[in-house]
Formats: structure tokens, C-alpha cells, sequence
């Protein structure tokens, strides 16, 4: 589960209205219109925090589990992912956070607490970036690079393509008409094998909230197949989140 989700969990799931992209633009100019058709700087930068919760299904070694998943996002860099699944029929449940510097996981049939270290840690600080990170990318190190459109039938789709600072590429495929991004493709990791998948994470059912719009349903795919479909019943921003919630074992 360390790299299903993509970063930026409000940045990613919004979507704009409708623009078109001329010849000739670059990443810049995509992502000013992206911007802009998300509500505009100054709206997004109005979010300071978010919670979502809803239902989850997940696709491992053959077997359907479903259960309940809550997430937490705090600017710029704290977020929180609460899990609550049934596997043949023994109750689980499973946490991963991190607060900006340091990120945890628990076990999700002992419940015990463990500090991620090297590559999970980074991965999870990558995870844990919000709305600022999509405002002032530079900042965090963070490039982009246009790459055209791409056939996914039966439409093009503009590609996007984020790089972080130590090489790791996220590609975005968004929709020319509207701005909405269809889906994110980057690296994941397979929860029996723990080795690396492409990842790929489908957004819809778009519905507004506050002053952006954002999706409320995402599935995630690894090597082709569906892993982790997330549907979010309740999203609620500016809570005034407690950064102790992401502290570890907490």
C-alpha cells in the first residue's frame, strides 16, 4: 500500500472549467490554465486542510476485501490514511501517516507501530505533499515537462509530465476540454511482493465542494488490474486539523 496513492491529495483530485490549449504551450502555460481552472490561486490556496472518508474495495491474492477508509491532508507536507477492512471475516485495520519530516505504518494484524526509513519514508513525504506543492512546485523541487497528447480511446488526452527532485517521474493524462485529470501513471508497490509495479490512478465523479471540485471516486490499477477502488462519501475542508493526529503511533 506504500505507493498506491499519488501525491498531493487535494491537488490531484480537482478539476476546472472548461479551457482549450493552443499550439505551441508549454508545461508553465498547462499548468496555469489547470490553475486557474481549479477555482484559482487564490481559492486553492484558501485550503489549509482536508478529510475525506468513504468505502474501499481491494483486489489481493484473489480476495475481495472491502471496508472504510478515512484520509487526512494537512498543508503543506502532514497527511494520515485510516483503514478498516475485513479478511475473511477477521476485522482489520491499518494507519499510515507522516508529519512533513517523519512517517509511520502499522500492522495490520498486530497493530504495531513502525517507523519508515529510507525509500518508504521518502515516498510517503512525496505522498504527504498537498495544494501548495501544486501552486509553487519550484519550491519543493518539483519540474514539469509537456509531452503532447496521447490516444486513450476513444480521446486525446494532454500529457504531463511531473519529475521530483531525486528523478521519480509522475505522468498525468488530463482532459483538453475540460482539465480534469483522467488519470496519473508512476511507480507503485505490490502489496504480496513488494516489489515495484506501474501504478496507474483513474479520477470521476467529480462533484464540488466548498470553492473546488474534486473527484470522488479514484481506482487504482497495477499491472493492468484494478488493486484499491476508493468512493468518498463525505469531504469536508478547513477543519483546523490537529498536527498531533500525524505524529508517530498516534
Amino acid at each position: 500500500m506504500k505507493r498506491t496513492l499519488t501525491t498531493g491529495l487535494i491537488g490531484l483530485f480537482l478539476i476546472g472549467t472548461i479551457a482549450t490549449l493552443a499550439p505551441g504551450q508549454t508545461a508553465k502555460d498547462v499548468l496555469d490554465k489547470m490553475i486557474e481552472a481549479q477555482g484559482g490561486r487564490k481559492a486553492l490556496s484558501a485550503v489549509k486542510d482536508s478529510t475525506i472518508s468513504g468505502s474501499l474495495e481491494m483486489n489481493i491474492m484473489g480476495m475481495t476485501m472491502s471496508g472504510t477508509i478515512t484520509m487526512h491532508q494537512k498543508e503543506p507536507n502532514k497527511m494520515r490514511m485510516d483503514m478498516e477492512f475485513s479478511v475473511q471475516g477477521m476485522a482489520m485495520s491499518m494507519t499510515q501517516a507522516c508529519d512533513g519530516e517523519k512517517a509511520w505504518t502499522t500492522d495490520p494484524q498486530s497493530g504495531s507501530v513502525q517507523a519508515l526509513t529510507g525509500k518508504p519514508l521518502e515516498d510517503m513525504k512525496k505522498q504527504a505533499l498537498g495544494t501548495d506543492a501544486s501552486l509553487n512546485p519550484d519550491k519543493y523541487g518539483i519540474s514539469f515537462a509537456f509531452k503532447g497528447k496521447e490516444k486513450i480511446e476513444p480521446k486525446d488526452y494532454l500529457v504531463l509530465e511531473q519529475m521530483y527532485k531525486d528523478g521519480e517521474k509522475i505522468t498525468m493524462y488530463i482532459d483538453p476540454a475540460t482539465y480534469l485529470i483522467f488519470k496519473t501513471k508512476g511507480p507503485g508497490t505490490d502489496p504480496q511482493t513488494g516489489a515495484e509495479v506501474e501504478a496507474e490512478t483513474f479520477y470521476s465523479e467529480y462533484k464540488k465542494v466548498g470553492d473546488v471540485t474534486m473527484a470522488h471516486v479514484m481506482s487504482i490499477h497495477q499491472n493492468g488490474a484494478e488493486f484499491l477502488r476508493m468512493s468518498f462519501a463525505k469531504i469536508t475542508l478547513n477543519t483546523n486539523l490537529d498536527d498531533g493526529i500525524f505524529s508517530l503511533g498516534k
